[in-house]
């Protein structure tokens, strides 16, 4: 899969493409059925199948500070896209020029003369250009125009609803694992690099792998069951935290997890943690010693999920599709 950031690196070579244009945020069932969809035009028309994104999304950059939890960032977006038949992704960089640009002329000079799409697909809800002027009627109208098809996504329904990042991240708001594993045809995951934390963990007796995030807000909090893959020996069972550790005054979210039986330094590793069950919130205690004897429980309960846990096996390939 080729990556193509930004509209100054397309080529004339990356002329003539079937494509689907969206934030694609957390890869789910939904966004798969589209690019399954994409992937059998591409087939037939002999051309390569291409994602166009936006960074930050347009929501993120209107409304910086009420953005919404991502799924997934841009990695970790990338590296689901992987597994599916995209041949390319192009992120365009989402700015106040670019949100001015008028309808018609992001049709002209992305969808045609940028790249020449030949097949398009997007939701029939979908909005683009200065004030969301731009909307399906008026592409369908440029596509008859400069000869593209335009076709709607493919609609996928779970228990008679719509998947949805949105119904995804409620499933995650409610600590609903098996929900959002159901929806994203995964486990829910991040990803992330071992960092030097200020080693609180170590005092308490747990020592944790600290994990940057890099993001804003997440959709999940609380304390988890967790697999870690990405080291030498795989999965790694663990206890993983998301939250701000209210007891010792911490205001930034951090994501450490408390790898069982395991004791390897890890420092630098990239990982991917994916979220099991859910077993609490996160909890501000009056002492260290609550604090403690509140770990040792979670951990104890970590230990029986695992005991009773029998993974699904449909995603094995991801080890390898993401090494």
């Amino acid at each position: 899969m080729e990556f193509i950031r930004g509209w100054h690196n397309l080529k004339p070579r990356h002329r003539g493409c079937v494509a689907t244009i969206g934030n694609f945020d957390g890869v789910h069932l939904g966004h798969q059925a589209v690019i399954g969809q994409l992937a059998e035009k591409g087939e037939e028309l002999g051309l390569p199948t291409q994602v166009i994104l936006f960074e930050p999304q347009p929501q993120e950059f209107f409304q910086p500070d009420d953005a919404i939890p991502r799924l997934t960032r841009l990695r970790e977006k990338l590296q689901a896209l992987r597994r599916f038949s995209v041949d390319r992704v192009l992120c365009l960089r989402f700015t106040a020029d670019f949100s001015a640009m008028q309808p018609d002329e992001f049709v002209r000079r992305l969808l045609v003369d940028g790249l020449d799409i030949r097949y398009l697909v997007v939701g029939d809800d979908f909005r683009f250009g200065h004030k969301r002027r731009g909307d399906f009627d008026m592409l369908a109208a440029a596509g008859r125009q400069y000869g593209f098809q335009v076709v709607n996504m493919h609609t996928v329904t779970i228990d008679g609803e719509r998947v949805s990042s949105t119904r995804i991240r409620a499933a995650l708001a409610d600590g609903d694992l098996a929900k959002a594993e159901k929806l994203l045809g995964r486990p829910y995951r991040m990803c992330g690099r071992v960092a030097h934390g200020d080693k609180f963990g170590r005092t308490l007796g747990f020592p944790t792998a600290n994990i940057h995030l890099h993001r804003q807000a997440t959709p999940i909090k609380g304390i988890f069951a967790v697999e870690v893959f990405g080291l030498k020996t795989e999965p790694v069972a663990g206890a993983a935290d998301i939250g701000t550790r209210p007891t010792v005054g911490g205001t930034r979210t951090l994501l450490e997890v408390f790898l069982l039986d395991f004791n390897e330094e890890i420092y630098g590793e990239y990982v991917h943690v994916n979220f099991l069950h859910k077993f609490r919130d996160e909890k501000k205690f009056d002492s260290l010693d609550e604090l403690r004897r509140w770990i040792e429980k979670d951990v104890m309960d970590v230990r029986r999920f695992f005991r009773d846990y029998h993974p699904r096996r449909q995603n094995d390939d991801f080890r390898e599709k993401t090494a």
